[in-house]
């Protein structure tokens, strides 16, 4: 019983901490269909991490483009009003993202949300 209570408290404490406790300068992958209920219901910046040319292409409607290439301190803070703000980053297959979203993290943003390409989103696009 010694042993099991540091563990529920720590598994507590995990599930209360919410996004804006995250010290370990990670992110939370999730599904295509849980970012477009997070679009529809939350204030959210979505975040295509694409090249100029894709985004002109197509792109999720309301989305920012911020190129995985260009992600720095400067460029995050012109887009993403607070480090605490929730931010749904994407690109064209899903790897970009994953290095957006981690390049985010390790900048202090405590709210990112990968959700891989937009060759697979099933919902509206706009040119």
């Amino acid at each position: 019983m010694k042993r099991i209570f540091p563990l529920l408290l720590a598994l507590c404490l995990l599930l209360m901490a919410g996004c804006g406790q995250k010290a370990d300068a990670a992110y939370r992958q999730i599904s295509q269909e849980e970012a477009k209920e997070m679009m529809d219901t939350q204030d959210v910046v979505v975040l295509d991490v694409r090249e100029q040319s894709e985004y002109d292409e197509g792109h999720i409607p309301g989305a920012v483009l911020l190129p995985v290439g260009s992600i720095d301190g400067e460029t995050a803070a012109a887009v993403i009003p607070e480090k605490d703000f929730t931010v749904l980053v994407y690109c064209r297959s899903g790897n970009r993202s994953k290095t957006a979203a981690a390049a985010l993290a390790e900048l202090g943003y405590t709210c990112i949300y990968e959700f891989g390409g937009i060759n697979t989103w099933p919902y509206e696009t706009e040119s």
